[in-house]
């Protein structure tokens, strides 16, 4: 049921499976790259057909092909050499000239990609990019306005870089609707975007739909986003359709064993934290080497010996269902279910943490303002004004506990988690550490924090350097954490570029912990990971932490990922901590109406996750009182006076606390 305040995503649904003329149509499609003198084969056969509505979500990890996919349907690959056909209202997208791709661009293709910083002009103003495809500065406010966007005529005047990352996603959309298209492609929209930000977005997408009638191609790694407002679902794997059907029926039987390990692999509310996370073993095969027969063999437990031989076409299992396995979907479920049944062993018990002694953290009072110079949109000049990232934090790890902060982007997690660090200085308050020792920090971008000219090795074995061990002992301390992390050997002559994504973060570990800390400081290190790669990379982290008796401070805005990460929750909003308290309390029993919020708004299988209206006030001028209260649906007259204090305002003797009058009140 909607909370007060918010509405549900899902309507009815139109029907499921292509009927008369569809949108797009792609035949048998074969696409290869040419690379470095190597072809990667990025999509082997593939056949799709989108209907007239229907909204088709493609799944998959890193490297699957979704995102080729979606570009075959633009007509933007480019010099790739192509077999099989795309066609979109009509038109042939692989060999159409130019004029007639650009006119079918034009008149009935939208696309929506991941990162919109990257597709917007940073040197024009919203409102002029718009302008471009609208036709008229009026026809450009009426699509930000029907887009959702709040003071459009003020945004207009913006640049890129002053919107938040959902109303430059917004802007977007606004874009790939102006000429009311046939089709949109999305690719990735919401990856990232936080929580509650990705609801109003696949809100949107969904509304967009029944307005204007168009079909739209979400591509996305995660099924909880497209279980939200998918028809169907495409799930593809090393440039190949593993399955096809409607959401319902593939998320509740999956037909293929690489279904099945996406949905062992999420996350979720009711994910079990006593033990392992589920992750698939190994990685999408590389595409200059396809394998010949079905290429998901070497990850899968229940395989025949005819499976390496010959690649399985997808066949139909059921009504409106196809799936590339020789096994029956049933005796294939069956076998997994076995097998998953057998592998959850709890962890051992570990000693409970002694909250008594001395805080590995103790963030006392923390504030932290920033001077920025605001440029006023009416051009009148650009006063100094403080940024207030932080406003009176106090925080406190115990020696071997975890402690999680979650919340939107600009609640000031990443600010406290440097001033934690020592990369930034707090403005008032401190920060005390157990015996002055530096804590390390792993960053969200592991490619971008890793040197791109030194090998794994030499990434390692600077931390070494200035201790008292020989050259050979160096050598045999990168080999043992390469070991303690799940890698290779034969890695450490690699550089970041060779790597993949989750061998990265893996690297960023091995060098944070080569010389055990006692604080490991997590920044956002698994957002940009497939399902799979972030459960091995949250499965080490707990293994770090228990083996090297480590406390941990994680970083994320996935209430699933911290609830199963930590023993504690902290939930931060405009620079301050609403709530905090043991992770199955704040999840399963949210005090505070922002922590209702952000639960009601995780993308989940079967049910609709909920849109919370607005987006945070800029912390250059935060409300008075409880800087919640312009978004609260339980907001009283006194939330816009005074603002509570955590530490006070919990329930006397409980760990779990709220800073809450109304709450409180109750």
């Amino acid at each position: 049921m909607a909370s007060a305040g918010s509405v549900a995503l899902r309507p009815d649904a139109p029907a499921t499976t292509p009927v008369g003329d569809v949108v797009a149509a792609v035949d048998d499609l074969s696409v290869t790259f040419r690379r470095n003198g190597k072809d990667v084969r990025a999509l082997r056969g593939v056949s799709l057909d989108i209907a007239p509505g229907e909204i088709v979500g493609l799944v998959g990890e890193s490297g699957s092909g979704k995102s080729v996919l979606g570009f075959s349907m633009l007509g933007l690959l480019g010099s790739a050499k192509t077999i099989g056909n795309v066609r979109v209202c009509g038109t042939d997208m692989l060999t159409g000239a130019d004029k007639q791709l650009r006119k079918v661009r034009r008149l009935d293709l939208g696309a929506v990609f991941q990162d919109p910083m990257t597709s917007l002009n940073p040197t024009m103003r919203i409102g002029k990019q718009v302008e471009e495809v609208a036709g008229s500065s009026a026809e450009a406010l009426k699509l930000l306005t029907a887009v959702g966007i709040p003071d459009p005529k003020r945004r207009m005047r913006a640049y890129p870089h002053e919107l938040s990352g959902g109303l430059r996603q917004r802007v977007m959309i606004a874009i790939a609707v102006a000429g009311e298209p046939e089709l949109i492609v999305a690719d990735e929209p919401t990856t990232a975007l936080d929580v509650t930000v990705q609801a109003q977005v696949l809100a949107l997408l969904q509304r967009l739909r029944t307005e204007i009638g168009c079909s739209i191609v979400l591509i996305t790694h995660d099924l909880g986003v497209a279980a939200q407002i998918a028809d169907r679902i495409a799930v593809l794997y090393a440039g190949r359709i593993a399955e096809i059907g409607p959401t319902a029926e593939v998320l509740a039987a999956p037909a293929h064993p690489y279904t099945h390990g996406l949905l062992q692999s999420r996350l979720t509310l009711d994910t079990l934290r006593d033990r392992p996370l589920a992750a698939m073993a190994g990685q999408v095969p590389s595409p200059t080497a396809p394998l010949p027969g079905c290429a998901f063999v070497p990850r899968c437990a229940v395989a025949r010996a005819e499976c390496s031989s010959t690649p399985t076409d997808p066949v139909i299992v059921a009504a409106n269902r196809v799936s590339a396995c020789v096994i029956e979907p049933e005796q294939m479920r069956a076998e997994l279910a076995g097998i998953v049944a057998a592998e959850t062993e709890a962890f051992a018990d570990r000693a409970a943490v002694d909250v008594e002694q001395s805080p590995a953290v103790d963030v006392r009072t923390v504030t932290k303002a920033f001077t920025v110079r605001q440029r006023w949109l009416d051009g009148s000049g650009t006063p100094a004004s403080k940024l207030q990232a932080l406003r009176g934090v106090s925080l406190t790890v115990a020696h071997g506990e975890s402690v999680a902060l979650v919340g939107e982007s600009g609640s000031g997690k990443s600010t406290l988690l440097r001033i934690i660090a020592g990369l930034d200085k707090a403005t008032t308050g401190e920060v005390a550490l157990a015996a002055n020792q530096r804590p390390q920090m792993v960053f969200q971008d592991a490619g971008a924090s890793l040197t791109p000219w030194l090998s794994v090795g030499e990434l390692i074995g600077e931390r070494l350097r200035g201790t008292t061990m020989s050259r050979a002992e160096r050598k045999d301390a990168v080999a043992a954490v390469l070991e303690r992390v799940g890698l290779p050997q034969d890695i450490v002559k690699s550089r970041a570029a060779q790597l993949s994504g989750g061998q990265r973060q893996r690297v960023s570990l091995a060098r944070a912990t080569v010389i055990p800390p006692q604080v490991l400081l997590c920044d956002e290190p698994t957002s940009a990971l497939d399902v799979s790669l972030a459960a091995s990379v949250l499965n080490l982290i707990g293994e770090l932490r228990r083996g090297l008796d480590m406390s941990v401070v994680f970083v994320t805005h996935d209430l699933s990922v911290a609830r199963v990460v930590a023993d504690r929750i902290a939930v931060m909003y405009l620079g301050r901590i609403v709530e905090i308290g043991p992770a199955e309390d704040v999840i399963g029993r949210p005090t505070h109406p922002y922590t209702q919020a952000l639960v009601d708004a995780i993308p989940d299988l079967g049910r609709d996750c909920q849109v919370l209206a607005g987006e945070p006030a800029s912390p250059l001028s935060p409300p008075t009182g409880c800087a919640f209260h312009p978004r609260c649906p339980i907001a009283i007259g006194t939330c816009s006076d005074l603002e509570l204090d955590v530490r006070l305002e919990g329930i006397p003797g409980s760990p779990h606390q709220v800073a809450c009058i109304e709450r409180k009140a109750r």
